[in-house]
């Protein structure tokens, strides 16, 4: 493993479920950690959806091996947000996890913190 592949700067965010003052559920995001990564887009695709044009983007994120972070967190990179979808441990040999990441669209809902 090479820890100058390593050289992006990453932050891991946490959701944080509460009631806003009327009692309605509420979802925000708080920063848990932040980490440096190597960084690798895997496809940028166009599809049709709804009569719109929609980027998907999906990113691995490879970083040193930890424990704690789960698919309900989410990365943030280079100003964007993205959803964990997988998290993998390559030869379950503990010295790294690869983040599979998709790109939460602005307008698709996400910001109340679904994966969907």
């Amino acid at each position: 493993m090479n820890p100058a592949r390593y050289n992006r700067r990453i932050h891991i965010l946490q959701p944080l479920r509460g009631e806003d003052n009327e009692g309605i559920p509420v979802l925000t995001w708080s920063p848990h950690i932040s980490l440096w990564a190597a960084v690798k887009p895997l496809r940028g695709r166009e599809y049709f959806q709804a009569a719109a044009i929609n980027q998907e983007n999906t990113l691995r994120v490879e970083i040193r091996y930890r424990t704690g972070i789960t698919s309900e967190m989410r990365v943030q990179y280079a100003g964007k947000l993205y959803n964990i979808n997988a998290i993998l441990d390559p030869d379950e040999a503990h010295r790294e996890l690869h983040l599979m990441c998709l790109e939460v669209q602005e307008h698709g809902g996400d910001e109340a913190g679904g994966h969907g």
